[in-house]
């Protein structure tokens, strides 16, 4: 079979591997689409994972082939594959931390090499853990591959605003308005809440408002915090989910949320980056600060419902779709994005 396979920081090799045999437990997929996220673009980027590895992890495709203890599953169904699947036995799981489980780190679906996601590629497997705890989720007759590839993105957004507990009739701000960020925006008006949302790219800034958001402004707006004091009758916001990498967006988010508020780092930021903040900021304005990481087993069911029954719409995310041969070409343009540029797909 064909896969991009990652030889070494910004070297994505095409070229033929094998087809993964499976154990008795295990489902082998025939990838039809797989999303590009901003997570595969860092560890093809920088060193942070030894090759040789597959890549690529929001996939949707067929059921190509069952090992033999498998009575679930059969050949030709049309599924959406969750990569990771927590353990639900550790203390993490018990306390809800599913994305710190061992299991669910290690756990993962494969193309060949180290387990690494695998959907760059045109088969991946699927571990018995995965298959027989929920990793493999059946797509209605009626939602295109397209669709279902987002049901694992929406996951973590989801997870996100469940944590940060928006509720009917809060102001959001979201700063970033890529696809994730526009996710966001989609999410947080579905639950109710009102969604502001900042951008370096005027089109974007446009693109949001046309996904629900109450307003979208530039981010190197110096008289951001007014207006959006304006907004919110100067309180400020109740809630900022940072859905860049950006220090100065952090400090703005301070300067935009509201005594007693939230701000929510979901963006990851290098590694080498360190901002610095005075504790008492915190201490005296009771702002809570709080990271969400990676999907949530326990808003798996909701997160597809939500794709599945178009209470949002993701095609509207959709912006441009290449081949899986053209790989690099496409983390290239996510890199350094167009106007237009969205979410991107990869057809293998």
């Amino acid at each position: 079979m064909k896969a991009q396979v990652f030889r070494g920081v910004k070297n994505l090799s095409y070229e033929e591997i094998p087809v993964p045999s499976l154990e008795p437990s295990e489902v082998l997929v025939q990838v039809r689409v797989v999303g590009l996220c901003q997570s595969d673009i860092k560890k093809i980027l920088y060193p942070l994972y030894e090759p040789p590895r597959v890549f690529g992890h929001e996939t949707a495709g067929v059921i190509s082939a069952v090992g033999s203890d498998v009575k679930k599953w059969h050949v030709g169904q049309r599924v959406a594959v969750m990569h990771h699947i927590p353990c639900m036995r550790c203390d993490y799981c018990l306390n809800e931390n599913y994305s710190m489980c061992d299991t669910y780190k290690n756990i993962v679906t494969t193309a060949g090499f180290a387990p690494s996601g695998g959907g760059f590629a045109e088969y991946v497997k699927v571990p018995g853990h995965i298959v027989e705890n929920g990793g493999l989720i059946p797509i209605p007759d009626d939602i295109s591959f397209e669709e279902a590839s987002f049901v694992e993105p929406t996951n973590c957004c989801l997870k996100a605003v469940k944590k940060a507990n928006i509720q009917p009739g809060q102001t959001v701000l979201i700063t970033g308005a890529g696809p994730i960020g526009l996710m966001f925006v989609m999410l947080v008006k579905y639950f109710g809440a009102k969604a502001i949302t900042t951008d370096l790219i005027s089109s974007r800034i446009e693109k949001a408002k046309q996904v629900g958001a109450e307003a979208a402004f530039d981010a190197r707006d110096a008289d951001l915090p007014e207006k959006i004091r304006t907004l919110t009758n100067g309180m400020g916001v109740d809630v900022t989910l940072l859905a860049v990498p950006s220090d100065k967006a952090f400090f703005q988010a301070l300067d935009c949320t509201r005594k007693g508020g939230k701000i929510l780092f979901f963006a990851e930021f290098p590694d080498e980056v360190e901002i610095p903040i005075n504790p008492n900021v915190l201490y005296r304005r009771e702002i809570d600060l709080m990271g969400s990481y990676s999907s949530s087993f326990k808003v798996q069911s909701l997160a597809a419902d939500i794709v599945f029954n178009r209470r949002i719409d993701v095609k509207a995310l959709i912006s441009d779709r290449f081949p899986l041969q053209d790989l690099s070409q496409a983390v290239e343009q996510a890199v350094k994005p167009t106007p237009e540029t969205y979410k991107i797909l990869i057809y293998p």
